[in-house]
């Protein structure tokens, strides 16, 4: 069975070449896969399904077009687009899953995840995550109107930008010991994840060789995906000249 695993590619309109490179993703690299996983942060931001997005709407037939060929797509939130609903999930012709999820490769069993939850070591995130992902409070934000939600969601990635920029690189990695603990409690050998932007195949975890860690690129300057299949496991990195600047 052929699988990939892509995310983090912060999808806007104001990098067009961002999305020519997922084009060519879906129509050369994933047709003929069995499963992609999409684990979050495909879009730089997301407000609301009620949101009118053109980059979702000019992407929508290529997935639409993936899945009649018979590929399954799965999508799992990220920091930035955690308001992903079953309405843009449907345009995507992917299914939404929980924010740890197991899966068997031929490599073992694996625990995929965005990966924000992993970084325990940076507190402020860590309260911020807990309010945002809170049912109450996002019923309360998508109560508001668009204007306001734009507003608020602008807000927070500026105060996101001035309060990273004074931590220390360590912070705002994931914890291995962490990571180590939540893969041995879910019985895997092997955690997936992108959201920390530093794309590596880690051969343990904390020091632990029977786990492995795969961190998958961010797509602001190439591409990355990761292939499973019967004969590897090997993250890939791709930059067609047409696609990026």
């Amino acid at each position: 069975m052929k699988r990939l695993f892509i995310s983090d590619l912060h999808l806007q309109s104001e990098r067009p070449e961002i999305t020519r490179a997922l084009r060519f993703f879906l129509s050369e690299v994933a047709p003929g896969s069995d499963e992609l996983y999409l684990l979050g942060d495909i879009f730089e931001a997301w407000i609301g399904d009620d949101a009118i997005d053109p980059t979702l709407n000019e992407i929508s037939p290529l997935f639409t077009e993936l899945a009649k060929q018979g590929t399954a797509i799965f999508f799992q939130a990220g920091n930035r687009d955690f308001l992903v609903g079953e309405k843009t999930a449907k345009l995507l012709s992917a299914t939404l899953l929980d924010e740890l999820v197991t899966i068997t490769l031929p490599q073992g069993d694996a625990l995929i995840a965005h990966g924000d939850q992993f970084c325990i070591d940076d507190h402020d995130y860590q309260a911020f995550r807990k309010m945002v992902r809170n049912t109450d409070w996002q019923q309360q934000f998508l109560a508001k109107s668009l204007d306001e939600r734009q507003a608020i969601a602008r807000h927070l990635r500026d105060e996101s930008g001035k309060q990273n920029s004074n931590k220390e690189d360590y912070i705002m990695d994931v914890s291995p010991c962490y990571c180590a603990e939540v893969v041995k409690e879910k019985q895997c050998s092997l955690l997936i994840h992108g959201h920390t932007h530093r794309p590596a195949v880690h051969g343990d975890i904390n020091g632990n060789e029977e786990l492995k860690r795969i961190v998958l690129g961010d797509w602001s300057e190439s591409g990355w995906y990761l292939l499973s299949d019967d004969q590897q496991l090997e993250l890939i990195k791709f930059k067609p000249s047409k696609n990026f600047n």
